[in-house]
């Protein structure tokens, strides 16, 4: 590992001028940040702001970070997990954008949460998290700072679970604006990007062909939705698992074999879990498993496939490739694990294009805006992007499109809000 340099901590600073060549090539794709950045410089809403985000250090999360400093945000960043980091924009963000950045692809978890409590110490008053490690630990291991927090965005789905599991406890102490449901976010970043990023990444990884391959998706959420639809456009055969009745019907109306995680386990080649939950695939499915089964992780935190009963039921196990594991089982099959079960799409890939993550930051931004300008306003507790500002990310994502689209004649507003009118 690195030493720590005087205004963060990245493996190299000799590859900045590479990331700064990938950040601005992102930024051809994100044209919605750009129309943002622009008026943030103008207007300066968080000017003075300490700011820490604890994000996937790629170059999209590059061009958010570029913006929120244009806004005037005195801005922290670290990693959000271990193996997303992507070094050359890490020391690009340092060196080229004056951005203190705590981050190194593949370091240990002494080193990831001492980045977290070092960005901590920024005393931030407000917070941008992708699965809320940071809004955690404020509350269970530095709690005296909570009371200068205006607020926090978060960015993933395993985050809102997180923190609406606090709220619901009474210990979510500053209110957070869930990004995730913003439509905007999941409708697109969580199904278009999810499912082509993930794809992506299993694809480097193994070099695995897809058609005619039998894939099980687990969970059908948004991204599950995603990921299933991309396998069955690269022609695999795909099987979806789900826990809740109204998606699995949707998996069979969508025309995806759906059934029991048991039966999925005996029939798949290759695993993907998108549930956000502990052990989405577990022992039984484990032991189930034919000879040669790849399993990877497309959601937060690498606890969604039973890594210690995977380990357990061993005899041995060696690196087969870069980020395959494979594990030799005590009945002689072989098991492939991909990035150490941690989110496949920026462990082993890039993660999401970057026009999708455009909308993604974008609210990101305006809900960081939003979260100053009323600030004493909004109670301790998760809440939904506002309609508007989801409308605006949208109305502006077209614009830059060179697409328009029709709005309501006084006539129709009128009659969509009035009861009197009828048959």
């Amino acid at each position: 590992m690195s030493t720590p340099q005087a205004n963060g901590h990245v493996k190299d600073l000799s590859l900045a001028a590479e990331g700064i060549k990938r950040i601005e090539w992102a930024a051809r794709e994100m044209p919605v940040i750009e129309i943002i950045k622009r008026r943030f410089t103008q207007e300066k809403p968080l000017e003075g702001i300490r700011m820490a985000g604890c994000l996937h250090i790629t170059t999209e999360t590059a061009n958010l970070a570029i913006a929120l400093k244009a806004a005037g945000a005195d801005l922290v960043m670290c990693a959000s997990n271990p193996l997303s980091t992507q070094d050359d924009v890490a020391a690009a963000l340092i060196q080229e954008y004056g951005i203190p950045t705590y981050s190194i692809k593949g370091e240990d978890d002494a080193t990831y949460y001492s980045h977290i409590k070092t960005v901590l110490d920024h005393k931030p008053q407000v917070t941008m998290d992708d699965g809320a490690d940071l809004v955690t630990a404020i509350h269970r291991d530095r709690p005296e700072l909570i009371k200068d927090v205006i607020g926090g965005t978060e960015e993933t789905t395993t985050g809102v679970i997180r923190l609406t599991a606090m709220a619901k406890a009474n210990k979510l102490l500053f209110p957070i604006i869930a990004v995730n449901e913003a439509e905007t976010k999941h409708f697109f970043d969580n199904r278009y990007g999810t499912g082509q990023s993930t794809l992506d990444g299993i694809t480097r990884a193994t070099n695995l062909l897809w058609a005619g391959a039998k894939v099980v998706v687990v969970g059908y959420g948004w991204c599950g939705r995603g990921i299933a639809s991309r396998a069955r456009g690269m022609g695999a055969n795909v099987i979806v698992t789900e826990i809740n009745p109204v998606r699995a019907l949707e998996a069979v109306m969508d025309g995806f074999s759906v059934m029991a995680g048991i039966e999925a386990a005996r029939e798949g080649d290759v695993f993907i879990t998108a549930t956000g939950c502990i052990h989405a695939i577990g022992r039984e499915q484990i032991d189930a498993m034919r000879d040669g089964a790849i399993m990877a992780n497309s959601g937060h935190f690498n606890v969604e496939i039973d890594i210690p009963h995977l380990e357990e039921m061993s005899s041995e196990t060696r690196e087969a490739r870069e980020f395959v594991q494979e594990y030799k089982m005590l009945d002689g099959r072989k098991l492939y694990l991909l990035a150490e079960g941690r989110l496949i799409n920026l462990a082993a890939a890039e993660g999401h294009p970057s026009a999708v993550m455009d909308m993604s930051f974008a609210n990101q931004a305006l809900g960081v805006e939003y979260v100053v300008k009323n600030k004493g306003k909004l109670t301790p507790g998760v809440y939904d992007v506002p309609k508007d500002t989801d409308a605006e990310v949208g109305r502006l994502k077209l614009e830059s499109m060179g697409i328009n689209i029709d709005t309501l004649t006084e006539e129709q507003d009128r009659y969509l809000n009035s009861w009197e009118e009828g048959t």
